[in-house]
């Protein structure tokens, strides 16, 4: 199996799939991790592992499952380090602000989890009409973004605006606005899809694992287009490690894809170059702010896919990103809210901040 991942690899370094820099470069101590990497720990298994079915990787893969979960995570009045090094983004606004100051805000929205509650079904995410007021109106103060691990189009019939950027997929399908927007300028037909090629993959993959997962009470399999999401918010934690392996019997025929972790989800993608934080890249030059020091983005979200953007904007020292959690995390994210709730407040003084200054 090692030696078969290797050889795909290669085959991905001469295709130009991904650089030889990622394969070589592990995660450091943030947790972060390249493509490559990512292949390797979630696929590598050695012969022992091979002759008991791949025991020791499912063991990981549960074990991560656990760690992620909210019982096993401290919160904040046990960790007053953490709050001290992420503090409150509402507590620190008018510094936020001094930083920003005299730069464009580019703003950058997860959805799930940020502008919306978690909830038990992924189908019944739904925004407040009050958050999408209020991100209606940070849409005409800013450029905005959303940016989700949802397909584009399941994004948009929750957010259900227009005037803003879309990025569906974990950042493989961006489309620019339709309408309404003063941003939009050339990229008013803005379309990026990298990952087109896997959608029969994507598609095949989806109705496999639908078929392997009915005997697993609660889990659900969401075609997001570019990826694939087992959500197993509703499966009973005796029942993980069942899971785990009905997952894995799919993707070990599918050397292309890796499996990452989100919030109770197992992501499916392309192993490709991309990922939120190309995505955040990407959109910031296609708004003309490419290596400029008059952008100012700021990156709001609560999973771990986010890490990838916030390590982005940690790395080139540019903007800030903001995760969304009641429970001390590692993250390269500078600053934390709670909740959605407190995500709404940021934004409508952000809002109000713009509307004073600009004299609206």
């Amino acid at each position: 199996m090692v030696r078969y991942i290797e050889e795909n690899i290669t085959k991905m370094l001469e295709t130009k799939i991904i650089s030889k820099s990622e394969v070589l470069c592990a995660g450091g101590d943030d947790g972060d991790t390249s493509p490559a990497t990512k292949v390797f720990q979630d696929f590598q298994i050695n012969e022992e592992d091979v002759g008991r079915g791949g025991g020791g990787l499912i063991r990981s893969w549960v074990d991560s499952m656990r760690a992620c979960s909210p019982s096993h995570l401290k919160p904040f009045n046990n960790q007053s380090s953490w709050i001290k090094e992420h503090p409150s983004a509402l507590n620190m606004f008018e510094e936020i602000l001094h930083e920003s100051e005299g730069k464009q805000i580019v703003m950058f929205l997860d959805y799930d989890g940020t502008l919306s509650p978690i909830v038990d079904d992924p189908d019944r995410a739904f925004m407040s009409n009050k958050m999408r007021n209020t991100v209606r109106k940070l849409a005409m103060c800013f450029p905005t973004v959303i940016v989700s691990g949802r397909s584009r189009e399941k994004v948009y019939s929750f957010v259900k605006l227009t005037e803003l950027y879309y990025a569906g997929s974990h950042g493989m399908d961006i489309k620019g606005p339709e309408q309404n927007s003063k941003y939009k300028k050339k990229t008013q037909s803005l379309l990026c899809q990298p990952a087109t090629e896997f959608l029969p993959v994507i598609s095949e993959v989806y109705m496999k694992l639908v078929e392997k997962t009915k005997s697993i009470q609660g889990a659900k399999v969401e075609n997001n287009k570019f990826c694939a999401s087992v959500h197993f918010r509703c499966v009973d934690e005796n029942k993980w490690s069942d899971l785990a392996h009905l997952v894995r019997s799919v993707l070990k025929n599918y050397p292309k894809l890796m499996l990452t972790q989100g919030r109770k989800v197992l992501e499916i993608r392309p192993i490709i170059k991309w990922d939120k934080g190309k995505a955040l890249e990407f959109l910031l030059e296609s708004l003309g702010y490419e290596n400029c020091t008059h952008v100012f983005p700021i990156y709001i979200g609560d999973d771990r896919t986010d890490e990838d953007a916030f390590k982005i904007l940690r790395d080139k020292r540019q903007g800030l990103g903001i995760l969304v959690s009641k429970y001390a995390k590692e993250t390269n994210a500078s600053y934390s809210l709670q909740e959605p709730d407190e995500v709404m407040d940021f934004l409508e003084r952000l809002v109000e901040w713009k509307n004073l200054t600009s004299g609206e």
